[in-house]
């Protein structure tokens, strides 16, 4: 099954999905099903390709505000800060943004480091859970 954005079936590894133009080989996140957007190119026929599952972390920071509508977020809890990751994946050669892990702090992230992506929860309710990915340390091997 794909989610549109990533693969979530459970034969497949947790991948984010991408597209690449046949004409000048660029690849776009999140994915393109119409036009190339590198603008000199022009390219109509895209294909859809899994992105790299790790990269370094090119910058981080944290959120300290609700953000706004669209996000769901039960405005009666009290708000909890979430930690931004700008990962560099070096085969596609771009910058992908999403939320750090459940437990990662910026303490725990340095510009450099290498980062994994992961099936993460955005929310749920009690008839649906809105998935979403999340990247996180890799481990250092011993």
């Amino acid at each position: 099954m794909v989610a549109g954005w990533f693969t979530q079936a459970q034969d497949q590894e947790f991948r984010l999905l991408g597209t690449r133009c046949s004409d000048c080989a660029c690849v776009f996140f999140p994915r393109e099903d119409v036009l190339c957007r590198n603008p000199a190119c022009g390219g109509r026929e895209l294909s859809e390709v899994p992105l790299s599952r790790r990269g370094r972390v090119w910058s981080y920071t944290d959120g300290r505000y609700r953000p706004p509508a669209p996000y769901v977020s039960d405005p009666e809890a009290l708000w909890q800060p979430y930690v931004l990751v700008a990962v560099e994946l070096e085969a596609e050669r771009m910058v992908v943004l999403g939320q750090a892990a459940p437990g990662v702090t910026t303490a725990g992230l340095a510009v450099g480091m290498e980062v994994e992506v992961v099936p993460g929860v955005l929310h749920e309710d009690a008839g649906t859970v809105w998935t979403t990915w999340h990247w996180r340390p890799v481990e250092a091997q011993a």
